[in-house]
């Protein structure tokens, strides 16, 4: 029984994992009905595992498009390649540095059913405001050549969010 819950989870992280939706807040919301007859340090490394899992299937898909060292590129690919890691880079900063600082207290006060609940239901009304409220606008950004370093640093001040379960 336990294998099969362990799969369950494991699949809900899998599909979740793609999509732009909170996949640790889904892992949360299914944890509350398929739980694990473990120890709350191996669930922990449980949730690690499986996502870890997820993250790597997204490397070894796009590995050929990411790889700036590959001998297949011609130069202009792989300067055009590294200036997406930096930008990545710039992107990942303030998430990585709020995220490492306040790190326990997010598990401690953010980690449970009801923060998902109420993050996947504000969120979810917020994304249907904007997207309504900007239906005719035309995207001034279309590849990674258009988006400078200020918006790659801004879009990770806007992933901050993202340390929040329930927001993607």
């Amino acid at each position: 029984m336990e294998l099969l819950k362990a799969v369950i989870l494991g699949i809900v992280e899998g599909i979740t994992e793609w999509l732009p939706i909170s996949s640790t807040g889904h892992m949360i919301l299914v944890e509350q009905f398929v739980r694990l007859n473990v120890s709350e340090s191996f669930m922990e490394m449980f949730r690690v595992v499986i996502q870890l899992g997820a993250i790597l299937a997204v490397v070894f898909l796009y590995f050929r498009k990411l790889n700036p060292f590959s001998p297949r590129k011609s130069v202009k690919e792989k300067r055009d390649t590294m200036s997406i890691w930096y930008k990545v880079i710039i992107g990942v900063i303030p998430a990585g540095i709020l995220g490492t600082l306040f790190d326990d207290w997010l598990d401690e006060h953010l980690y449970n059913y009801q923060t998902v609940a109420i993050t996947l239901v504000v969120y979810g009304i917020l994304f249907i405001i904007i997207e309504n409220r900007n239906k005719k606008r035309r995207s001034r950004i279309n590849s990674f050549e258009d988006l400078s370093y200020g918006t790659a640093f801004l879009i990770g001040i806007f992933q901050v969010l993202s340390l929040i379960p329930g927001t993607s």
